[in-house]
């Protein structure tokens, strides 16, 4: 493991990104969605090592072996960090893939610091553009985001016992695609995040509009949901997306669930793979 101080501080101290730095090549940042970290893309990594690729992922503070501040969970905060890990390990030519969450982190970058240093985008199972529904975006109620957090801060395994099954759709491909080994995997780095991260990140990823963000993209950007997304909801998300993001393509794996880069990662890979290339 590789640690790199962040410019942002927390009582006079640096908080620390805790990242893997893989291959040789154009570069590829790997961003991990809630409430996971860099493992979660174990599948993804040596396939893209393998293919040429230098391979960068990171715990988003908060979670993983990152610091843990107390605060800095909006996605100002989180842009800033990945603007960080760019100028840090001075890459240029960047591929952005940003998962669930992760996506925000790639669409605030880009409307925030432009894409001087990036190549390509990848949103996949993405909360872009806009989760909430509001007089003008028809989407997640917010009384789901306040359900989250109230499950959250009662019984915290407990609500990532259940939540990793509507991940990965987990009655529907158990033992296909999905092992109950890998359901604890997912569980297990659920717990290493923080729970003030953890809550915290559910208004980011729930309340933020990334609409303007969208926008502003100016690189090929592909986006890849799963069409039975029982978390971030295809409809309110990856169609809306493909519609405000330019050079945007979007490509839909039938019958997968969030967590596709698991349960569907060869037919994932490929298509991202494809892509990049």
């Amino acid at each position: 493991m590789n640690e790199l101080n962040s410019s942002s501080l927390e009582k006079s101290r640096a908080i620390k990104l805790a990242y893997n730095d893989y291959g040789s090549g154009q570069p590829v940042i790997l961003i991990h969605g809630w409430p996971l970290n860099r493992v979660m893309w174990e599948y993804q990594v040596d396939t893209l090592v393998d293919s040429g690729y230098r391979v960068i992922s990171y715990d988003r503070r908060g979670f993983g072996q990152s610091s843990k501040p107390w605060n800095g969970y909006d996605y100002d905060s989180l842009a800033k960090d990945l603007k960080d890990i760019i100028e840090s390990l001075k890459l240029e030519n960047v591929i952005l893939v940003g998962f669930s969450m992760g996506g925000g982190e790639v669409a605030r970058f880009v409307g925030s610091y432009g894409t001087s240093s990036i190549a390509k985008a990848v949103l996949v199972s993405s909360v872009t553009p806009f989760m909430l529904k509001t007089e003008n975006n028809d989407a997640v109620d917010a009384s789901v985001f306040e359900g989250m957090k109230e499950g959250i801060s009662k019984d915290r395994p407990q609500f990532f016992k259940d939540f990793g099954k509507n991940f990965y759709n987990y009655d529907a491909f158990e033992g296909e695609r999905i092992s109950e080994a890998m359901l604890q995997l997912t569980w297990n780095l659920a717990l290493q995040g923080s729970r003030k991260a953890t809550l915290d990140c559910v208004d980011s990823f729930g309340k933020t509009d990334f609409r303007d963000d969208c926008k502003k993209f100016d690189i090929p950007t592909l986006i890849v949901h799963g069409d039975e997304d029982q978390i971030v909801p295809i409809d309110v998300s990856a169609k809306k997306a493909k519609e405000l993001i330019p050079k945007s393509q979007l490509k839909v794996i039938e019958g997968a669930p969030h967590g596709l880069m698991i349960t569907h990662h060869e037919e994932f890979n490929s298509i991202l793979l494809d892509f990049l290339k």
